[in-house]
């Protein structure tokens, strides 16, 4: 028996930490004893039952973990390597990395390398992984420093901070924005080079206004993410990763067939390779 955060629905929603046998989950795959979790904006939706994350129960939530192979059915994988998983849909149809043990197919599976551990894989987690994700598809539409500032919203948040020091390692210009005053020292550490009020641009505002990111990264949707397409500069890119704003986009082709404005969706649930 081992501890788990398990969601049941009999008349209604329920999570609590309860003991469970490892009989309860998958009937195969690859069984990995769990260091370290993270608690993503998903699992919080899927706990609270805000959102329709979880699609069977009982299910045990979280969509990442890092651990230990203990038992293994596939000759790839051996008892002992140190292993991360991401997304496949864990946490939602399948369960999940809050728990002490989590039972997953083989293919879900990344090797961590010899100088990451389990926690610092964590603690970079599913948010990490998609900052990284958001700059590489940046990188890969052409975007470099010299094409100017990039914007990064949300920017106090998980996928934000990476974000934020991702470019700034790269050498880009980054403009951070956050509703919470109190993180300006700290996203300026991390290398943001301006601070914005995150209010002016969560209100509705004008389909087309004057140019001001080369790129942005964007993890609140909304009108965020429309204002945020309406300042991009021709031909500069979006890319759209999150909705603790809103999951509505109210916007006009307007940036896009007069500036040629890319808008990029970034995954990391089904993104091949793993993180």
């Amino acid at each position: 028996m081992f501890n788990a955060l398990l969601a049941t629905k009999d008349d209604q929603h329920e999570v609590a930490v309860t003991k469970i046998d490892k009989a309860a989950l998958a009937d195969s795959g690859v069984l990995v004893k769990v260091d370290y979790s993270t608690i993503n904006y998903k699992d919080a939706l899927a706990v609270t039952a805000t959102a329709p994350i979880i699609r069977k129960y009982p299910l045990v939530p979280g969509i990442d973990l890092a651990g230990t192979i203990e038992e293994s059915d596939d000759p790839d994988w051996q008892v002992g390597d140190r292993v991360v998983v991401n997304g496949w849909g864990m946490g939602e149809g399948h369960s999940g990395g809050l728990a002490q043990y989590a039972r997953v197919p083989a293919s879900f599976l990344v090797k961590l390398p010899p100088n990451l551990s389990s926690r610092h894989a964590m603690a970079i987690g599913t948010a990490g992984y998609t900052a990284a994700l958001c700059v590489d598809a940046l990188e890969a539409q052409g975007v470099t420093p010299d094409h100017g500032d990039i914007l990064v919203t949300g920017a106090s948040g998980g996928v934000g901070s990476v974000a934020v020091a991702l470019l700034a390692a790269r050498g880009f210009s980054v403009a951070a924005s956050t509703g919470k005053p109190d993180a300006a020292d700290y996203l300026k550490n991390l290398g943001a080079t301006s601070i914005i009020d995150r209010h002016t641009l969560s209100e509705a505002g004008k389909p087309l206004q004057a140019e001001q990111w080369a790129g942005v990264v964007d993890a609140v949707g909304g009108n965020t993410l429309a204002n945020a397409c309406a300042q991009t500069r021709y031909g500069g890119v979006v890319t759209a990763c999150g909705l603790a704003e809103s999951a509505a986009l109210p916007a006009t082709v307007m940036p896009f067939i007069l500036r040629g404005v890319i808008l990029r969706g970034v995954d990391s649930v089904m993104a091949p390779g793993g993180p």
